[in-house]
């Protein structure tokens, strides 16, 4: 496994196409962190910071169409921001790594083990769903693409601020919610929109959970009203090698709403993998 020293200065890439800005921090350990929708590479700020030169290398990408990178209108599926990421790690020199995704970037995150599953290491799968869309829920998708199109992300930021993170972690965390509404309200509208009328079409990864032979760590908020822990708990028991964490206290984003506890959770899966490959 590849783990050469870098810079610490945020790069871009030009990969399929696209520029793809990421943060590439510390040495040690190779961790590819996805962010979901709609958000950016700045979601994973807590944990560069608890992880990176602490016997980690932790690169963050901005997903194509969010954040600094390019943003290409119409659909854009989870396949072309797997493969997208795989271009990422080739440039970077990273042959295998452990991937760290949350709600979409879980998605990814396992369509990368689809494609590539000798490049995967670890698994960590938070506040996610494998399954395929439902025709309503690929309605809504397309409805919602139509209307960021249209109107921009500020009203779809402050209406969905709530549910990304609970109501008393709105009102008793103002400084996360501040950051959670930014990082919302800059993401170009077109961008997001591709990415909504992708995942309308995302595949069913049930079938997959039962293949994945890597370590995984599936993380679900107790609070998530958009992917519940049941649903965490129902992949717990499909993945052959994996451990469920339920946050208490914690909606849709564990990591920024409680992430003492999701940064020890994480770096004990990971010693523990790490501790068991050296033994």
């Amino acid at each position: 496994m590849t783990n050469t020293a870098n810079s610490d200065s945020p790069g871009t890439a030009s990969v399929r196409g696209i520029d793809v800005s990421y943060t590439d921090r510390g040495a040690g350990y190779p961790l590819l962190m996805i962010h979901g929708h709609p958000f950016d590479r700045t979601m994973w700020d807590p944990q560069v910071r608890a992880l990176a030169g602490r016997g980690y290398r932790v690169i963050a990408p901005d997903l194509r169409g969010y954040g600094n990178s390019s943003v290409v209108p119409g659909t854009t599926t989870l396949e072309t921001f797997a493969r997208d990421l795989a271009a990422l790690l080739n440039r970077l020199g990273l042959d295998v790594v452990g991937i760290v995704g949350l709600s979409m970037g879980a998605q990814v995150a396992l369509e990368l083990y689809r494609l590539f599953p000798d490049g995967v290491d670890t698994l960590t799968l938070a506040a996610t769903t494998p399954h395929a869309e439902t025709e309503q829920g690929r309605r809504e998708r397309q409805r919602t693409a139509e209307r960021l199109s249209a109107e921009g992300m500020d009203g779809y930021a402050d209406e969905m601020i709530v549910g990304m993170m609970s109501p008393a972690n709105v009102r008793g965390m103002p400084g996360v919610a501040a950051h959670v509404r930014a990082m919302m309200r800059a993401t170009p509208p077109e961008g997001a929109a591709a990415a909504l009328r992708g995942r309308a079409r995302r595949p069913d990864h049930v079938p997959l959970l039962k293949r994945v032979s890597c370590p995984t760590l599936l993380v679900a908020g107790r609070e998530d009203p958009f992917t519940p822990p049941e649903i965490a708990e129902a992949m717990h028991v499909l993945v052959p090698d994996s451990v469920l964490e339920i946050v208490e206290g914690a909606a849709h984003l564990p990591n920024l709403e409680r992430p003492d506890r999701f940064n020890e959770v994480l770096r004990r899966f990971l010693e523990h993998r790490r501790a068991r490959r050296s033994g």
